[in-house]
């Protein structure tokens, strides 16, 4: 598990998460925790690295 920093589609104010690096391509719905918005999260990872991190607003 790696801390990713990004900020919110939303509120633009910078939260974190744990990305699972075991995982190659991963896509999922987190809520911000300062604003409780759902956030849809594009992670693709290689050899325990982060490619590329992309988390979009769901409207």
């Amino acid at each position: 598990m790696d801390e990713y920093f990004f900020q919110c589609p939303y509120c633009w104010q910078q939260i974190s998460m744990l990305v699972d690096l075991s995982q190659s391509n991963q896509n999922y719905i987190e809520d911000c925790e300062i604003c409780c918005n759902p956030i849809q999260i594009t992670v693709a990872i290689e050899q325990q690295n982060i490619l590329s991190f992309v988390a979009k607003s769901m409207s």
